[in-house]
């Protein structure tokens, strides 16, 4: 199988979901350790970079479509992936003599975030992991080589896209009140928003439409319910 992969590049994926009003990220430890990892692969010789990343995606969380890509940065850093850590992990999970001289060759890491239905995905783990699970944002623990690093730029990505990219339309129920948006954007910002000031910016890029509909409750309490309309699904 080794002969069949490029050599020197990785794929590795950030992947964010949204439940409980937590950002979440998936994680994966590898088997007889306590190191936790981003998901990543490898391309093969035949297959474009995004056909990869969508293949990978759909190993590790059982999604076949409707998943948001964005590749924000290459890492490459040649001293990314310290020997000594790299050395403990091949201890751990003891790889064939081939895999073992593939992944000790320098790699640099494509990076991209991907925003998922949280509801849809199933946490898999492979042959050198034995977990892969949902991690609130603020509880990762630490990440090992430059995966903390990758987090972060990942997330301040996400923010500075905020207002203008498919983030709610991706990490959302297809209809949503005011009050849950403002919670996700306030979730990924890590701050608080003053309700009409948000409220009046969202309205204004015209990428909301308001369902007459209200959620149960009193008529003259039960918010709106808002839905992006297909402008933004076109984007």
């Amino acid at each position: 199988m080794n002969e069949l992969l490029l050599p020197g590049i990785s794929i590795d994926c950030i992947i964010f979901g949204f439940h409980t009003n937590q950002l979440k990220i998936l994680l994966l430890r590898f088997k007889n350790t306590d190191f936790f990892a981003l998901p990543g692969g490898f391309i093969t010789k035949n297959e474009n970079l995004e056909e990869a990343t969508q293949r990978i995606l759909k190993d590790r969380m059982g999604l076949l479509s409707d998943i948001y890509l964005e590749q924000f940065y290459v890492f490459g850093n040649k001293n990314r992936r310290p020997d000594d850590v790299l050395q403990k992990i091949f201890d751990a999970i003891e790889p064939p003599r081939e895999l073992r001289k593939f992944l000790s060759e320098r790699f640099i890491s494509i990076r991209y975030y991907a925003l998922i239905d949280f509801t849809k995905a199933i946490p898999t783990t492979d042959a050198i992991s034995d977990r892969c699970d949902w991690w609130d944002l603020e509880e990762i623990p630490t990440l090992i080589f430059d995966h903390s690093e990758m987090v972060q730029k990942a997330l301040a990505t996400l923010r500075l896209t905020l207002e203008h990219s498919r983030v709610g339309l991706n990490l959302l129920p297809n209809t949503f009140t005011m009050n849950e948006l403002q919670v996700l954007h306030e979730t990924i910002l890590g701050q608080k928003l003053v309700r009409s000031n948000f409220q009046r910016k969202i309205l204004s890029t015209g990428r909301l439409e308001r369902i007459e509909k209200r959620m149960t409750g009193a008529a003259n309490k039960a918010p709106y319910l808002y839905r992006f309309n297909g402008t933004m699904a076109a984007d």
